[in-house]
């Protein structure tokens, strides 16, 4: 009786193709993309549109979108005297604040409490 061999794919196929790379993504400039958004914000072009011209993705463009918004919003924001010294936003000078008056030993006193408390005591005419 003879056996025979079945075809499995390591033995049909001895060298995979290797998939072709992906075309590399257009890299544009901040004036490119600032050009494509405010199309976009002045109802010039329909995002779609633009998407399909720049050759990039709708997440892509929402990406550009958002963060042209914040920066305008960060822009907007009214500018910090710097000779005051208020350089932080408020939001993070409060955030910094409560970490500071947070005691930062805080749990390394508890833990040597803990130690002290649960350290038999010592007989001090022991130790003399």
């Amino acid at each position: 009786m003879e056996t025979k061999t079945k075809n499995s794919s390591t033995t049909s196929n001895p060298s995979p193709k290797p998939k072709p790379p992906a075309p590399a993504a257009p890299t544009y400039s901040a004036q490119e993309k600032v050009q494509a958004v405010l199309t976009v914000w002045t109802e010039r072009c329909r995002p779609t549109e633009v998407c399909r011209q720049l050759k990039v993705p709708w997440i892509t463009f929402d990406h550009w979108q958002r963060r042209a918004m914040e920066g305008m919003l960060q822009a907007l924001e009214p500018r910090v005297n710097l000779a005051k010294g208020q350089a932080l936003s408020p939001r993070l000078q409060a955030l910094l604040l409560r970490r500071q008056t947070t005691n930062p030993n805080r749990k390394l006193a508890q833990r040597l409490e803990q130690i002290q408390l649960a350290k038999p005591q010592e007989d001090p005419a022991k130790n003399q």
